[in-house]
């Protein structure tokens, strides 16, 4: 059985990582991302008790999955049923230059320029990673990787998947 969490911050790959090990370990793919807000404007946070439906909705139709996402709130709900962890705890300056160069992601945006158009304040958001306290933080972060007992990784560079 392969149940593998990554998170880290916005542009650190880990879409990019989870669609690899979706294709080639033939594992069910889950982006936070796509459960975790409401379709509102301004974006609102979904409340965490429906987010946590999805979720065991996900979990109960897919016995070997990865689930990808910046989320630790909700990462730390599912994080009992995994059996791996990746971190992907890049600097600062390659998450930027990853989300300049980030193909468009359809299931987040309607086309490439309004992705484009929201591409100022995702840069702003990942500078932020570092200094922040909330779910999506890196002290949440580090957080949930040393409070993970099964096998993790923590990988600091891009990687070729």
């Amino acid at each position: 059985m392969h149940n593998v969490i990554i998170f880290g911050n916005s542009g650190s790959g880990k879409s990019t990582l989870a669609k690899h090990l979706a294709n080639t370990q033939g594992l069910a793919h889950l982006d936070l991302d796509t459960i975790a807000w409401l379709a509102t404007t301004p974006p609102q946070r979904m409340p965490i008790e429906r987010s946590t439906e999805v979720i065991d909705t996900f979990l109960s139709q897919n016995t070997n999955w990865v689930i990808e996402g910046c989320y630790a709130d909700l990462l730390e709900y599912v994080m009992p049923k995994a059996n791996k962890l990746i971190f992907l705890n890049l600097p600062v300056a390659d998450c930027i230059t990853n989300a300049k160069n980030r193909p468009w992601e359809p299931h987040k945006y309607p086309n490439k320029q309004a992705q484009d158009n929201n591409l100022a304040m995702l840069i702003e958001w990942i500078k932020q990673y570092p200094n922040r306290d909330d779910t999506f933080s890196l002290a949440a972060h580090k957080k949930l990787y040393q409070a993970f007992a099964g096998a993790k990784e923590m990988r600091t560079e891009n990687v070729c998947w």
